[in-house]
């Protein structure tokens, strides 16, 4: 791919910011799930989650600002292409708080499950460095702007995504076990486990590689390729919390069923209680179509299941 004045390719920038885009409305999403069915959490969970979301927002924001300033308001000016600016500089600034926060809130729960202390000291240290480089990387911009000079503070960078991806890989780790440790034998309750420990390989795995490749790419080529993945990865960090956070159980049970019929569609409100809905959500892998039965029939059934087991 051929290079830019700039000494980078603004071809992975355009890619990133639209894999960004794509994982921020996922994002959002996930955030209208746990607002509207998680209300009954803490409120420094909630503040947690308000606080991702808007740095999110403000990374997807700043993204689109400094493409727009560059390829389109200065479009054909070599000098802009040449350096970066303030907006640019907030970017790795913004992703080392998300990482960081998602890493400490991550930690907090292992400190619950296993009462463990210098695992949680390690993923500390490592979360503080990573926070630390995203904030000298900002700094480092502002003070080197010129593209072509940023190799002089790549130490910085590569100790910070190399201390954020240890964490992640770390913390999966660590989560899997803690959780698999806390199964009981009760079906209802290991099933909740299991889905927990399922969403926490997907997502912190995935993290933890995305986070690698990033660091690989950057190592091995000079192109800005890996742009591609750096762009993103607040995203990630956030997806990976409310991805786990909306795969526990609501806090209410379902009273909004839609049935579709063809060409016709009859709007149900039922209260069923909230171990059927939570049955219900099983049977149906977690998506929200519910045949509603009446409370007696759903009362039969879970007794005779009871029994069999």
């Amino acid at each position: 791919m051929p290079l830019t004045a700039a000494g980078i390719s603004f071809g992975p920038l355009l890619v990133g910011f639209a894999v960004n885009t794509i994982l921020y409305g996922a994002l959002v999403t996930s955030g209208l799930v746990y607002f509207s069915s998680f209300k009954n959490d803490g409120p420094w969970i909630r503040l947690l989650v308000s606080t991702l979301l808007l740095l999110c927002t403000a990374n997807v924001i700043l993204q689109f600002v400094f493409l727009n300033d560059t390829l389109i308001i200065h479009f054909g000016d070599q000098y802009s292409l040449t350096r970066a600016n303030w907006v640019f500089s907030l970017l790795p600034g913004i992703a080392g708080v998300v990482s960081s926060l998602v890493q400490f809130f991550f930690a907090w729960r292992i400190r619950i499950l296993t009462s463990s202390v210098w695992p949680i000291g390690i993923m500390v240290i490592l979360a503080s460095a990573a926070f630390l480089c995203g904030i000298g990387t900002t700094v480092a911009i502002n003070m080197v702007p010129m593209f072509a000079q940023f190799h002089r503070f790549e130490i910085v960078f590569v100790v910070g995504l190399a201390s954020s991806a240890l964490d992640n890989l770390l913390i999966t780790g660590l989560l899997v076990r803690s959780l698999s440790e806390h199964k009981t034998g009760f079906m209802d309750t290991d099933h909740i486990i299991k889905k927990i420990i399922r969403v926490t390989l997907q997502t912190g795995l995935l993290t933890a590689i995305w986070t690698l490749i990033d660091l690989a790419v950057y190592i091995a080529l000079t192109d800005g390729m890996h742009l591609v993945f750096n762009e993103s990865l607040a995203q990630f960090y956030t997806i990976s919390v409310m991805s786990t956070l909306i795969a526990r159980p609501r806090d209410h049970a379902y009273t909004d069923f839609t049935v579709v019929n063809g060409d016709q569609t009859e709007r149900r409100i039922a209260q069923i209680p909230l171990e059927c809905s939570r049955n219900t959500d099983r049977r149906r892998n977690s998506e929200l179509v519910f045949d509603a039965v009446s409370l007696k029939k759903f009362n039969s059934v879970h007794v005779a299941t009871d029994t069999q087991q």
